[in-house]
């Protein structure tokens, strides 16, 4: 006969050593194999049980990319405010930026499609490049989701901030305060949505 257990009494002896978690999560999925390789003595057998726990500890350390966002906290919302200064820097410190601003206040129309289009470009690299997997949790009304809110949000007050506390615009000429802020919301609004996802919170 020989002296080494069946599979059913070692998997009932590892069962037995550890009760199941009601949340279980990778660690306990880790403790599990390390039960099953102390019972385990076939040497082949044992070496599948750590190759599977190679397999599991990578899988338990994601690397910057790939990760799976969702919601929008202060964390998410400080991120944001970095990325906005690191991208809105220059074109607070670049003349062209308000000579834009000025072009843009002469043609309405302008300041529609630099809006919409800096919507559209958070919206492409938020959800649709997929440099991270993010999802849309509990969103406004339903509908709007709250990160764009927040990066969109952030950005915006960050660029109005700036601009006027370093002088850069006059308010006592409302319109072209407001398409010079919009053009460095921007830039600003870009950095936010990256400055965001990149950690992946």
């Amino acid at each position: 006969m020989s002296n080494r257990e069946s599979r059913p009494d070692r998997a009932a002896k590892s069962s037995s050593r550890s009760k199941n978690p009601p949340d279980p999560d990778i660690d306990d999925l880790l403790d599990e194999l390390e039960e099953l390789e102390e019972t385990v003595d076939d040497p082949e057998e044992r070496e599948q049980v750590r190759e599977t726990m190679r397999v599991a500890r990578r899988v338990s350390t994601p690397g910057t990319f790939g990760r799976v966002i969702k919601g929008f906290d202060r964390h998410d919302a400080a991120e944001a405010l970095v990325g906005s200064v690191v991208f809105g820097i220059p074109m607070l410190v670049e003349g062209g930026t308000l000579e834009i601003g000025e072009f843009v206040a002469a043609n309405p129309p302008a300041l529609l499609v630099t809006l919409v289009g800096t919507v559209a470009l958070v919206i492409g690299v938020l959800y649709v490049a997929e440099i991270q997997q993010v999802e849309i949790h509990r969103p406004l009304f339903g509908v709007v989701p709250r990160r764009l809110v927040g990066v969109l949000g952030v950005s915006f007050a960050t660029a109005f901030v700036t601009m006027t506390v370093w002088g850069r615009v006059d308010w006592a000429d409302p319109w072209l305060a407001v398409c010079q802020t919009s053009v460095t919301f921007t830039a600003m609004a870009l950095g936010a949505a990256l400055g965001d996802i990149l950690p992946g919170s």
